[in-house]
């Protein structure tokens, strides 16, 4: 067998609902969620982090938009992060220079979350600089939308990048990934079903 196929990557073993959307991902590379306000990105991103951190990775959760605010403290609690909380750190509006030194540390986060794109400054020669500089680490970047593409041009070229590209809207979050999966995930099932009912009248 080629030496290729016998490489030993590293793939989280998701079960259940985050199978059936993601597959088996590998913890490096990008994703990208992107939708409108009010639609539940924060809240995705939040459920995805208190998994990953279940599954024994460091998560940090770089707030560039919201920063502590109290509505990142309402839906930090909402989604119970407390329960992963030795393995998840939110940071305060961390500038990227000063996120580039925390990854560079022994022991830093595995998982990087990042709300959102837009406020990070970067252009995607950037961008991919970051990626390459840490390709062992697992980037998750969030995007604003316009209409239903990620706003912006760095956004949209990220989103061509990405090995997982996730739109979210009215609660729920469609997946599209190169490991598998592809199911709807429900985010809040009371406001999905909210969301209908009102897209419907």
């Amino acid at each position: 067998m080629h030496r290729l196929f016998k490489t030993n990557l590293n793939c989280l073993e998701f079960t259940g609902a985050w199978l059936q959307a993601i597959g088996r991902p590998e913890v490096t590379g990008t994703w990208l969620i992107w939708g409108k306000s009010g639609n539940g990105k924060t809240r995705f991103a939040l459920q995805v982090a208190k998994y990953l951190a279940s599954l024994g990775k460091k998560v940090a959760y770089d707030s560039l938009e919201e920063g502590v605010s109290l509505s990142m403290k309402n839906a930090l609690m909402d989604c119970n992060m407390q329960e992963v909380s030795r393995r998840f750190m939110l940071l305060d509006k961390e500038p990227i220079d000063e996120l580039i030194v925390r990854l560079s540390r022994p022991r830093s986060p595995q998982v990087i979350i990042i709300d959102s794109i837009q406020y990070t400054g970067l252009n995607y020669a950037q961008y991919k600089t970051l990626r390459d500089t840490f390709r062992n680490k697992l980037f998750i970047l969030i995007s604003h939308a316009d209409g239903k593409e990620p706003s912006g041009r760095v956004a949209r070229s990220i989103r061509f990048d990405a090995f997982v590209k996730v739109w979210i809207e009215g609660y729920k979050a469609f997946p599209v990934s190169r490991y598998g999966g592809g199911e709807p995930y429900t985010i809040w099932e009371e406001g999905a079903e909210t969301y209908i009912h009102v897209s419907k009248i």
